[in-house]
């Protein structure tokens, strides 16, 4: 399962990672963030060491998500090195199209 970050632990937990994080902005209220969730949870369970997956719920933590510009939900970063090196913007329901876009983002130079 996805750790949920905060405004407060987003620093930490994504900025200052020694590895790539892929953050998922989502809302409860927000039907492909849930759809995703299920191939999200299991990304994050086999690819544990390779990446780290967490959760920034959108109407909770209006900082981290304005200061990125996210507009639409579900909205993937992945960040490398404390940068945005991969973005996609809506819901990716199969665990397979997940994994293909995490390994080429995470392949590529920041």
């Amino acid at each position: 399962m996805a750790n949920a970050v905060t405004d407060a632990s987003f620093d930490d937990e994504v900025l200052k990672s020694n590895e790539p994080v892929l953050v998922d902005f989502h809302a409860t209220w927000c039907g492909p963030c849930k759809a995703m969730a299920p191939a999200l949870d299991q990304v994050a369970k086999e690819m544990t060491g390779k990446i780290k997956v967490v959760k920034v719920d959108v109407d909770e933590n209006p900082r981290v998500t304005g200061t990125y510009g996210i507009r639409a939900m579900p909205t993937l970063l992945i960040f490398k090195a404390g940068k945005v090196a991969a973005q996609h913007t809506g819901a990716i329901v199969q665990k397979k199209k997940l994994e293909d876009w995490i390994n080429s983002s995470v392949a590529a130079s920041v």
